[in-house]
């Protein structure tokens, strides 16, 4: 795992766009796995900068995502689709076919498998970003005594729900279920792009970097079995 310890927010937001923007230069026709929340708004937002200056295109770019809430349509402005569209994909040239979007309107497997299916005819990923719960999750693969290989419905912790509520009216309104990847399908990527900033996140980012043992209670710290991660980090989630 490469630790690259930045100053606040914008500086953490910034090296982690150098790296992709390296990338994109290197590889046009990069294949994307995609993160929501408030981690990655810096990153897109230097992305759409990059492509606005000619330094990169979207072009040939193809994309999936990592999760999104069950029961909530695309046109919701809390859903992981809506927040994609908002923050990255209205504003660049990647084209409507070449993105792949996670969809669940009723908590039902099936949709799931769809999305399995989706996945294993996309391939291996480039570049995955991913985001770090408070209490270790990645993607909606919260800490429990097993965890998912595959895409499935997964019940949210509490914990997670009172992190997101900032984002609805209320944590009543906060969806209990989500579609999301499976750690076996998060790993499908060359590599792994792991954002964490602000001291909430300060234990988390702390257990992966020092715990001797890889526990599905703590499901961040199986990121120290992919062979190329980069964590990108603030000052206070590094030091609390």
């Amino acid at each position: 795992m490469k630790l690259i310890v930045c100053k606040d927010y914008d500086d953490m937001s910034k090296k982690a766009s150098e790296l992709v923007i390296s990338n994109m230069v290197e590889k046009p026709q990069l294949k994307f796995g995609f993160a929501t929340g408030s981690s990655p708004i810096g990153l897109y937002k230097n992305l759409i900068a990059a492509q606005k200056e000619g330094e990169i295109s979207f072009k040939y770019a193809k994309s999936v995502n990592l999760d999104e809430y069950v029961g909530i349509g695309a046109d919701n402005e809390q859903s992981y689709s809506y927040f994609m569209h908002k923050n990255l994909f209205d504003q660049v040239n990647i084209k409507k076919e070449n993105i792949n979007l996670p969809y669940a309107p009723e908590n039902d497997e099936k949709y799931a498998l769809e999305y399995r299916k989706v996945l294993d005819e996309f391939g291996q990923r480039d570049i995955q970003i991913l985001g770090l719960g408070e209490n270790g999750h990645i993607a909606f693969n919260e800490p429990a005594e097993k965890l998912n290989r595959r895409a499935s419905i997964i019940k949210l912790t509490e914990s997670t729900i009172e992190a997101n509520a900032r984002f609805f009216e209320n944590e009543d309104e906060v969806p209990r279920y989500a579609l999301s990847m499976g750690v076996e399908e998060v790993f499908n990527s060359r590599t792994l792009i792991v954002l964490a900033s602000g001291k909430n996140k300060h234990e988390a980012v702390k257990r992966l970097l020092n715990d001797d043992t890889i526990s599905t209670e703590l499901p961040c710290s199986l990121l120290n079995l992919h062979p190329n991660v980069y964590l990108f980090v603030d000052e206070e989630a590094y030091k609390g």
